[in-house]
């Protein structure tokens, strides 16, 4: 296998200390996600629809666990794909793995397109601006938001860990708005908290099936945390403070949604909890509206909720466009793919390959009149990234056992944590759970277009004689994503 000499570069400033670690993280998991699932949820299993939220929390912290243990011993920035390469040396599924974290910010972000076209039409609405718009609507302006999102991203977006704090405290400000109306419901004396340990069957699947499917749904709405990994190289003393920043970033959002779930039964009744499925991304804004209609909250709230999928969409829309060019410069990809822009220096081919598939994930879904957009989007994404866990986890295991118990890693999990977390990785992936069939067409699809770009690059390579073997990643531990002076 050929490999590229290791140059000297300057190492990345190691700025972010635990706290400003913890608001990544945080922020990083709040946006989308809880308010594109909890409706999906609430129709599955009704009134514990906390019980999902705690469930997914415990299945991403024990992968959190492999995570943690992963980058403390191989403290590069690229995540997954270096986890993979280490512990398999296949570059076909390091590949497969890489294109699949970068298709699941694809579907992150179409799914936050739509979530941000409900919550923005309903802001109109309730403010008595417009009547309700037509399905067609909503969709042409999550279309739109894609088209908007690939102009800022092709102009640059300069990140700074300060105004990820600004959007993370209003992403916690549009939370606590829901739990605070929530929880006036209950001073008031008008909610049933009999509700929240009731379980009712909606869809007939029974308790352990129904409590499985709207886990894997809460899945989506915990995810962020892995993109962490990422920022190791830019954090002080990250072997001491990784591991308890994790977890208290996980723990921070899974209390946040659990309250809001307890604020979404104390709100609704239980026949509106069967219906609210049918509001997709606009669940939240209605728990608000009914909670409060005498503040005016409800009015503000939809624009709080856009601002914050807002952000969630960029970023993943950023990462997403970053791999694709990572890849390409890697020759994985056609290496089209990792032209830059001059001047601005972005990966213009990579930003408008992803946005391309953004717009024909959100056609595709909502050519079907009967589909739920949000929901099926928002399990894509889920599912893909079930499935990146479950192989980062058994290359935990791998890892671990070639290693041996006298070579430590700075954090070491309990032997048992690795294998189960991929074993429920597993099951939540499965066709059990009952996804929509366009989920795993959407999932499968995806992933053929990986295949068939990765078979194009190698035919490339091989008849202009520049690699007679397949294409593979040369230097996963120094694997560029990032355009050099991008801003």
């Amino acid at each position: 296998m050929t490999t590229l000499a290791k140059e000297e570069t300057p190492e990345l400033k190691r700025v972010m200390g635990p706290w400003l670690l913890l608001l990544f993280i945080v922020g990083d998991i709040l946006g989308a996600g809880v308010y594109a699932v909890t409706g999906t949820m609430a129709g599955y299993v009704g009134g514990i629809l906390w019980l999902p939220f705690l469930l997914a929390f415990v299945v991403a912290a024990m992968t959190a666990f492999s995570y943690l243990e992963l980058v403390t011993k191989y403290p590069s920035a690229a995540g997954a794909a270096l986890y993979t390469h280490k512990a398999f040396g296949i570059h076909f599924l390091t590949f497969m793995v890489t294109f699949a974290v970068a298709c699941s910010g694809i579907t992150s972000a179409s799914t936050s397109a739509n979530t941000l076209a409900q919550n923005f039409f309903g802001g109109l609405e309730i403010n008595g601006w417009m009547d309700a718009p037509s399905e067609g609507v909503v969709t042409l302006v999550a279309l739109g938001f894609m088209v908007l999102l690939a102009l800022i991203n092709l102009r640059g977006v300069g990140e700074s860990v300060k105004f990820n704090i600004i959007l993370t405290l209003v992403e916690m400000v549009a939370l606590c708005i829901v739990i605070g109306v929530g929880f006036y419901v209950i001073a008031q004396g008008k909610a049933d908290m009999a509700e929240l340990i009731s379980f009712e069957d909606y869809n007939n699947m029974g308790a352990v099936f129904a409590v499985t499917a709207a886990t894997s749904v809460a899945f989506f709405a915990m995810v962020g945390f892995e993109d962490a990994v990422n920022m190791v190289e830019e954090t002080k003393e990250p072997e001491r403070i990784f591991p308890r920043t994790m977890f208290m970033g996980l723990g921070a959002a899974a209390l946040l949604y659990i309250l809001v779930a307890i604020s979404v039964v104390s709100v609704l009744s239980p026949g509106e909890l069967e219906t609210i499925r049918e509001s997709e991304g606009r669940a939240l804004l209605e728990v608000v509206s009914k909670g409060a209609p005498d503040f005016p909250i409800d009015k503000v709230f939809p624009f709080l909720a856009v601002f914050a999928v807002a952000n969630t969409a960029l970023i993943n829309m950023l990462m997403a466009s970053r791999l694709v060019y990572g890849m390409a410069k890697q020759r994985v990809l056609p290496k089209q793919l990792g032209a830059v822009l001059p001047g601005r220096r972005t990966p213009y081919i990579a930003i408008v390959f992803t946005t391309i598939l953004a717009l024909l994930l959100i056609w595709y879904v909502s050519s079907d009149p009967d589909s739920n957009i949000v929901s099926n989007l928002g399990s894509t994404t889920a599912l893909l990234l079930l499935c990146v866990f479950a192989i980062v986890n058994i290359a935990a295991v791998v890892l671990r056992n070639r290693r041996g118990d006298t070579d430590k890693a700075f954090f070491t999990a309990p032997r048992w944590v690795a294998p189960a977390a991929a074993i429920l990785c597993i099951y939540l992936a499965g066709p059990w759970v009952d996804r929509d069939g366009i989920v795993y067409e959407i999932a499968g699809g995806l992933m053929v277009i990986g295949v068939i770009l990765w078979a194009i690059t190698w035919l490339i390579n091989k008849f202009a004689n520049k690699d007679d073997e397949p294409p593979h990643f040369q230097d996963i531990e120094h694997m560029d994503v990032n355009p050099e002076d991008d801003k």
